[in-house]
């Protein structure tokens, strides 16, 4: 019987493994005339007297050399400013996304089937990045509440034995804390076996950190980015953790992943983080007051955040979602995600103007 597959067809059948042929692409929506709150982001721009000099900085930059090899600048300016602790260095990634994949890669052993974890619902790139290395991933479903499931979570350590453990803080998508001492416990239940990295993505806004308690780990590992702070479009991540464990990462990490652009606009924002701080307080000031709208329509049940976005429950997710894209604003459905999501949807807490015209849209939806 003649095959009725093209040529692509058969050359991708033939060298492209079978879980990435079954893998649907990350897909990132058009938000060109939308009002965008789906996606996490600072809606503030740098001052304009910032801008311009950034420009020239940037004009400046060697675009016909590769980057410093060693980032030295930019590392001294993210540990000084940033809150590493002294004797610690940091490793940079294209985006969080890329250290997450540095990491599986770095744990996907050729001898045995190496077990990613983290509980769920978690960021997607915490399995897919997982899958990718050959690596297996197991979530363990948080509770009702979205807090940890402590006893789940050590018996899913003792029984599959993690050689990584994501624990995102606060977490995506349900924008809550987990409890410190829960997350302690995880890591010290690890010890010598698995490697904890805390994800700090959202830490501008929380306030809170594992950060300081480096030293007190040598399994453990903090990893950050500056998306949230107000630098989505530059595309860097950071980590930090013991000398010696960062020294095996490196061996990991592309050369020149970060590009000359995106080393000197950082440089550049991090001499002024006194203005993304202020940003981020304003942030935090409209969370406070877009929770507190929501939480007074009878319709809405409003999750906590120590994020830059609110997750809440509604009638039905799927109507509130199309008919606000209608009216020109985008939010996250997340009912799909995970069973405990039912008819969730997530907004980012923007500007004032923009957080209200969400609540309109939102409350003619219901």
């Amino acid at each position: 019987m003649t095959s009725s597959l093209s040529p692509i067809d058969k050359l991708i059948d033939n060298t492209i493994r079978a879980d990435v042929r079954n893998t649907a692409t990350y897909f990132v929506p058009d938000a060109s005339g939308y009002i965008k709150l789906d996606a996490m982001e600072n809606p503030y721009e740098l001052p304009s007297e910032l801008r311009a000099e950034l420009g020239q900085r940037l004009a400046d930059a060697a675009l016909n050399r590769y980057p410093v090899a060693s980032y030295a600048t930019l590392k001294q300016k993210i540990c000084a400013g940033l809150g590493v602790p002294a004797g610690y260095d940091v490793l940079l990634g294209n985006g969080s996304d890329e250290l997450i994949s540095i990491m599986a890669t770095a744990i996907a052993r050729q001898d045995k089937r190496a077990v990613v974890m983290a509980p769920t619902p978690a960021f997607v790139m915490f399995s897919r990045s997982a899958q990718f290395a050959g690596a297996d991933f197991v979530g363990v479903p948080v509770k009702a509440d979205f807090s940890l499931d402590l006893p789940a979570m050590l018996a899913a350590i003792a029984q599959h034995k993690p050689s990584l453990v994501f624990l995102a803080y606060p977490n995506n998508p349900t924008g809550n804390l987990f409890d410190a001492g829960d997350m302690a416990t995880i890591i010290r239940a690890l010890g010598e076996t698995g490697i904890v990295v805390v994800d700090e993505a959202y830490q501008p806004f929380a306030k809170q950190s594992f950060m300081g308690r480096l030293p007190e780990f040598p399994n453990l590992v903090v990893m950050r980015t500056l998306s949230k702070l107000g630098l989505a479009g530059i595309r860097l991540g950071y980590l930090s953790g013991d000398p010696k464990l960062l020294e095996q990462f490196e061996k990991v990490r592309p050369p020149y992943n970060v590009n000359v652009l995106t080393q000197v606009a950082a440089e550049f924002a991090l001499d002024h983080l006194d203005v993304l701080d202020r940003q981020a307080e304003m942030l935090n000031a409209e969370r406070t007051r877009l929770a507190a709208e929501l939480a007074a329509l009878p319709a809405v049940e409003v999750f906590p955040s120590a994020a830059n976005f609110i997750s809440m429950r509604v009638p039905d997710a799927d109507k509130v979602c199309a008919e606000l894209r209608a009216e020109k604003v985008l939010i996250k459905n997340l009912s799909k995600m995970d069973k405990v999501l039912a008819n969730c949807i997530r907004v980012t807490v923007s500007t004032p103007e923009e957080n209200t015209a969400f609540l309109n849209a939102l409350k003619a939806s219901l």
